[in-house]
């Protein structure tokens, strides 16, 4: 009978120990990791800040979201390659594109990370890259990109009013701001594993300019006339159970301060690493003024002053910036 006592009070003592690793090793497996890849500096103040809206995506998803890991690469491919990417759950890539995207030379590297189903996230002008090998690529990644020729890269204040039944969608309110929302994306043939998260019906006068590259062509002109609804954000799987997001707007950087604007990001962001996005969707508060502020990279050719005087025309009214704030076309 003692003996029988003593297995009973050792095999208590030892259940909790083996409750306390079994959760431990819950715990670790339900841990994501994302890397940022912040792309060179860019546009005035205030404009494509890459490195800057990379460490605040990062920070706050980080606060919202203990059991995420982030890291954040600053002005280009990481120098040890992609052995920097290894145990990344999802990537995200916020930089300029078109020729000069910092993938274009490393798609073969990372072709290897996206089929073990490494999520890849693209933010504005980084969803822009050649058609030919790299459009392929990102229609494989991320299902869609902007073709020259075919996309078109207008600043207006887009209105999102509905939303579809999709993680990424969770907690997110209408709302409307001003960006350089890209539309008429070049997409996977009939819109196969793409699911769009941001849609709106561009007006007629974001096609004013002359028809060129990235300001216009029949093709969307077609499409604006017979009143077709462009998507500028969309969710898209892959074969292999990997997941890619596309998100044209980013080119004012204020705008990460609008709740529902970050909310699509965030979320996105979890979704792409196989996380589980809250019921409300990742929430976090507004940032400062001062953590607008932070980061942004220096030198920059418009001066701070002058920018900081236009900022708030710039978010959040109709009508768009006036010529002189807007960017030549690429």
């Amino acid at each position: 009978m003692r003996m029988l006592s003593l297995i009973c009070f050792l095999t208590s003592l030892l259940l909790p120990m083996s409750q306390v690793r079994a959760e431990s090793n819950a715990n670790s497996s339900d841990r994501k990791k994302v890397v940022f890849i912040s792309g060179p500096p860019s546009h005035g103040y205030g404009a494509h800040e890459h490195y800057a809206g990379c460490l605040l995506l990062a920070n706050t998803l980080k606060e919202a979201m203990p059991n995420f890991d982030v890291e954040v690469i600053k002005h280009g491919w990481p120098s040890e390659g992609v052995k920097a990417l290894e145990g990344a759950d999802s990537i995200v890539v916020y930089c300029d594109g078109g020729g000069r995207h910092l993938l274009n030379p490393h798609v073969d590297e990372l072709d290897p990370l996206m089929k073990k189903g490494v999520g890849l996230v693209c933010v504005h002008y980084g969803v822009e890259t050649p058609a030919g090998k790299t459009g392929n690529a990102f229609l494989d990644w991320i299902g869609g990109y902007f073709e020259a020729g075919w996309s078109v890269n207008p600043h207006w204040v887009a209105k999102y009013e509905t939303f579809p039944d999709h993680p990424i969608s969770r907690g997110v309110k209408p709302f409307a701001i001003n960006d350089e929302w890209y539309y008429h994306m070049r997409f996977r043939d009939e819109m196969k594993g793409v699911t769009p998260i941001l849609s709106a019906l561009p007006p007629e006068d974001t096609l004013r300019r002359p028809d060129g590259p990235h300001s216009g062509n029949p093709a969307v002109r077609k499409a604006i006339a017979n009143k077709e609804v462009q998507h500028m954000a969309w969710a898209a799987e892959r074969d292999g159970g990997g997941r890619g997001f596309g998100f044209t707007g980013g080119h004012f950087h204020w705008n990460w301060g609008d709740e529902n604007f970050r909310k699509v990001m965030l979320n996105a962001i979890v979704w792409t690493a196989h996380g589980e996005v809250p019921e409300s969707g990742v929430t976090t508060g507004n940032p400062s003024q001062d953590e607008l502020e932070a980061n942004q990279d220096e030198p920059k050719p418009a001066a701070k002053a002058d920018a900081k005087t236009k900022k708030k025309s710039l978010t959040g009214q109709s009508g768009g910036p006036r010529s002189s704030d807007r960017k030549p076309n690429r």
